[in-house]
């Protein structure tokens, strides 16, 4: 057993230093005075200096943030409707239909997406830009949320709504006050993966950005064409470190919110007699 427990933990210190040995050598090397990532000449601040100067580069920042944020809440209110109306179907077949429908939009080829929304586009007429980007990324998300939210739909008993509809509760109020509550986190979670798809997507929005419009993988890609600029380095570091603040800053919120229940329980153990 013990020997087994050595392998495991190697086995994770490997790959978490094969998953995180670029990043950290991406950010040492943004600190480079030297301008290459060949070998470290002295420590600077300019790279990040220029980021921060760089008013183009903030706008395409903004820019990826909006269309993330507005593509993940409107895929995830179309999920909410989209798992539903998937839940509600009787027929077996019907909803395995829908669902491998729903998956083979995940598993399809993003270069595949992108070069179909393009034709689309251009067939409709839509300009390439701002609503091309929103419209694509809304498309790829929708999928990924309704994964996240059906299977809360499948574990809640149909008990529940058929209690507060005796009770005289109406549609809506079922929908509010028992369905969703009870869907919550499935709703968060796809949202949050839709927030994450759509910020790091490449292939679909590179086919559909038009001309004076583009998002930051995209812009990335687009400078490390020209050669290799330290800036890059400085603009991925500080992605990182917000992200991990985001993510530190998540842990310490959900420690809060289960401190006062694990009180409660610990509290109603002792008053309760053996």
């Amino acid at each position: 057993m013990r020997k087994q427990n050595r392998f495991a933990h190697l086995y994770l210190v490997l790959v978490f230093a094969v998953l995180y040995a670029p990043i950290f050598y991406l950010m040492y090397y943004s600190f480079n005075s030297g301008g290459t990532m060949h070998g470290f000449e002295g420590f600077t601040l300019d790279y990040y200096r220029e980021v921060i100067q760089d008013t183009r580069l903030i706008i395409i920042v903004i820019n990826t943030l909006v269309i993330a944020l507005l593509s993940s809440s409107i895929a995830t209110l179309i999920a909410i409707v989209g798992a539903l109306a998937i839940q509600r179907i009787r027929s077996r077949r019907g909803k395995n239909s829908l669902l491998s429908l729903n998956n083979v939009l995940i598993v399809s080829p993003d270069v595949i997406i992108g070069a179909s929304f393009l034709i689309l586009f251009t067939i409709a007429g839509v300009k390439l830009g701002f609503v091309s980007v929103l419209l694509s990324h809304v498309a790829f998300s929708v999928p990924i949320a309704v994964l996240m939210i059906l299977p809360h739909l499948q574990e809640m008993s149909p008990t529940l709504t058929d209690a507060a509809r005796d009770l005289g509760a109406s549609r809506r109020d079922v929908l509010t006050k028992v369905i969703l509550p009870i869907i919550k986190p499935g709703i968060f979670s796809g949202f949050f993966m839709a927030l994450t798809y759509s910020l790091d997507d490449f292939a679909v929005t590179f086919f559909v950005t038009g001309n004076g419009y583009s998002t930051l993988s995209v812009e990335i890609y687009s400078r490390a064409r020209q050669g290799v600029s330290l800036s890059i380095n400085a603009l991925s570091t500080m992605i990182f470190l917000f992200t991990i603040l985001l993510v530190v800053g998540y842990y310490f919120l959900t420690r809060r919110k289960s401190r006062p229940a694990a009180v409660s329980e610990s509290v109603a153990e002792v008053g309760v007699p053996r």
